[in-house]
């Protein structure tokens, strides 16, 4: 057994044994040693002749060993460290009275049980009033501790300089406080010119929504899932901002509380995300294609129970309009002009010009009158203006904002024209609208045609055909 250390305890003011870094002390040293008990790493010191001078709580709790127990000890050999490793160990802790610097070493330092734990230590040298070397201090902590502090500062690292993905901090305030590379450029500005600006000077559309999950997460924790939140950009001045603006990013959010707190003090909220907007597009398109193809063969299968074609014509006409547009007209050719024949949605607020066989009085380079003449489909929109007068120019239903008219072509000739109207909270027809718009043409052309030849065939005088 190794000898105990030749040190000596005087009575405190109650009677009992003091502590030897605390009994008799100054007021500087005694506030050294409550300061040194209130680390978090564990830390002791040794003179320049290798006596221990000081232990703290940190260092007691990893290893066993009390302040009592050692400070005084001369080295670490036969109770701290094994006696093989002793003078190892012993030169490596005061090599940092002569190197430059901090050392950095790992070494195993025995338990008071006799077990043995692997550290990583920095230590320093610690100079007297005249700057001469008095001996050292050693830092140490487990070295697996010490490597998953390491791994997570390896891991922010990483996330703010070289992640594919856009990682934000945002403080309590829901302002940025950190922004990385990928964040940046998905945001259009500099990480700089971020910081401490609220969102909304970068994000208009979807603004709400993000704070309010913010908000969320900051009272009630991380969420279970990610979320998928369209933003729309605003033009910044510090690079461009690939088109469209209109953005979808799956979003997840996790809270940050410290770790330094008895009770969990949020400090703000991590904000992961990552692009999905063509993903997202590609399903919407997908989705919107599957509802139409459903729409236009309900419309097939409707209009094969019809007995009149033209009430075959209006059946394509009301399916057509569910999800697409606001308002439907049906144009039927009469010499150069064009007739009202039908409008859609039948029980609307506002009525057109009624059915009687006049001609529609459109403006001169009206879009029906242009996709009647070419045969093809005409595209227009008020820049989403909600102008009165815009739409009544084009006797259109007021609050109108974009049409879209289809020439209703059969057997080489053109029939009429069908044209949809969308209001100012919808988006301008686009191409795909267009194609869509032209499939429905095509089946109310084939109804009108078709009603056209039965109309030609009782002027004639054939009987019509019957059938169950």
């Amino acid at each position: 057994m190794s000898a105990q250390p030749d040190t000596h305890s005087e009575a405190t003011a109650d009677g009992g044994e003091g502590d030897p870094q605390t009994a008799h002390r100054p007021g500087g040293e005694s506030l050294l040693a409550a300061l040194l008990d209130g680390m978090d790493a564990a830390l002791f010191a040794l003179d320049a002749d290798g006596v221990v001078t000081h232990w703290n709580r940190e260092a007691e709790r990893m290893l066993g060993w009390s302040p009592r127990e050692a400070v005084g000890r001369r080295g670490l050999a036969g109770w701290a460290v094994r006696p093989a490793d002793a003078e190892d160990v012993q030169s490596r802790l005061l090599g940092a009275m002569t190197g430059p610097g901090r050392q950095v070493h790992e070494f195993a330092l025995v338990t008071k049980d006799g077990g043995r734990v692997l550290v990583r230590t920095q230590s320093s040298v610690v100079r007297d009033a005249a700057g001469e070397p008095a001996g050292v201090y050693c830092a140490f902590s487990e070295v697996h501790t010490q490597i998953d502090l390491e791994r997570s500062i390896a891991l922010s690292e990483a996330l703010f300089e070289d992640a594919s993905w856009g990682v934000v901090l945002i403080d309590a305030d829901l302002r940025p406080a950190v922004v990385n590379r990928h964040a940046a450029r998905a945001l259009g500005v500099r990480r700089s010119t971020l910081l401490g600006r609220p969102l909304g000077d970068v994000i208009s559309n979807g603004l709400e929504e993000l704070e309010s999950a913010l908000q969320h997460v900051l009272a009630e924790g991380t969420p279970p899932a990610p979320a998928d939140l369209w933003v729309t950009l605003r033009p910044s001045g510090d690079g461009p901002v690939d088109p469209p603006l209109r953005r979808c990013w799956r979003s997840g959010f996790l809270r940050l509380s410290s770790p330094m707190a008895e009770e969990p003090v949020p400090l703000g909220v991590a904000w992961v995300f990552h692009d999905v907007t063509d993903a997202k597009l590609t399903e919407q398109q997908a989705a919107r294609l599957r509802f139409r193809d459903s729409q236009l063969h309900r419309a097939a299968r409707a209009a094969a129970e019809c007995d009149d074609p033209m009430e075959a014509a209006a059946a394509h006409l009301d399916f057509a309009l569910a999800g697409f547009a606001d308002h439907a007209l049906l144009d039927l050719a009469a010499g150069a002009r064009l007739v009202r024949a039908g409008h859609a949605p039948g029980g609307s607020a506002w009525h057109p010009a009624p059915e009687s066989g006049l001609p529609v009085p459109y403006m001169v380079n009206h879009p029906a009158l242009q996709a009647f003449e070419h045969g093809g489909p005409v595209r227009a929109g008020a820049g989403g203006s909600t102008s009165p007068e815009w739409a009544a120019a084009r006797s259109w239903p007021e609050g109108t904002a974009y049409g879209l008219c289809a020439a209703l072509r059969s057997r080489g000739r053109t029939l009429g024209v069908v044209t949809f109207l969308r209001g100012p909270v919808r988006r301008n027809f686009d191409r795909a609208d267009t194609v869509y718009a032209q499939d429905v043409a095509v089946r109310i052309a084939a109804a009108v045609d078709l009603a056209q030849a039965v109309r030609g065939e009782r002027r004639r005088g054939v009987p019509p055909a019957t059938g169950r």
